[in-house]
This record gives structure tokens, sequence and C-alpha cells, in this order.
């Protein structure tokens, strides 16, 4: 079983930058997604990120905006988000998948998840 607590979100205006973390207990696992519900939505997925090798995995909508990263050293995986905007509200949750062949949005694929960091972004 994999722990993970998110931390770092917060109230900004459109146009600022958050960064969050997921710290990890271990890093038993092959990779670290990040996913986001806003209200009276379906989560949707983010990003993802190997621990080992690969390139990061980034939604569509997130592109070029939002980067995740990780710290292997601290199991700590991070999503900076910059120019965030209002349709970027949402509880941003990570999560860990406990093993594939390659990153995917699946969130059924994933195994332990965290129990969420509120980003609220105004215009």
């Amino acid at each position: 079983q994999v722990q993970l607590v998110e931390s770092g979100g917060g109230m900004v205006q459109a146009g600022a930058s958050l960064r969050l973390s997921c710290a990890a207990s271990s890093r038993i696992s092959y990779a670290i997604g990040w996913f986001r519900q806003a209200p009276g939505k379906e989560r949707e997925f983010v990003a993802a990120i190997r621990w080992i090798g690969g390139s990061p995995l980034y939604a569509n909508s997130v592109k070029g905006r939002f980067t995740i990263s990780r710290d292997n050293a601290k199991n700590t995986v991070y999503l900076q988000m910059n120019d965030l905007k209002p349709g970027d509200t949402a509880v941003y949750y990570c999560a860990a998948d406990r093993y594939g062949l390659g990153l995917h949005s699946r969130a059924n694929g994933y195994d332990y998840w965290g129990q969420g960091s509120q980003v609220t972004v105004s215009s």
C-alpha cells in the first residue's frame, strides 16, 4: 500500500501560479498521476510521470502551462501550474499506479489515491 499526501493548493487569481506536491510513502509503484475534479464534473486526467525513465504525459488542456516533475530522493512528485485559469478550479488528486507498461490517463489504472488539494482560481 502507498500513502499519498497532496499539498500546495490555495486560492489565486487568474494568471497566477501554484505548485502542488504529492508526497508518497514509498516508490513501490510504477508512476504517479495527477487528476482533478471540479464540482459537478467527472474526474479528469492532468499529467503523469514515471519514477524511473520515460517522458511525462500531459492532458491537452494543460500542456504548455503545467509541468510535472519528480524528486526521487524525497519520494515526491510536483505539479507546477502556471497561467492558471478559472477553469482549472478543482480538487487535485495524485494517484499511484502500481505497475504498467507505459503512462496512461485511465483513473481505473491507478491504485492508490491521496486526499486531494483544493485549487481555486478567481477571475
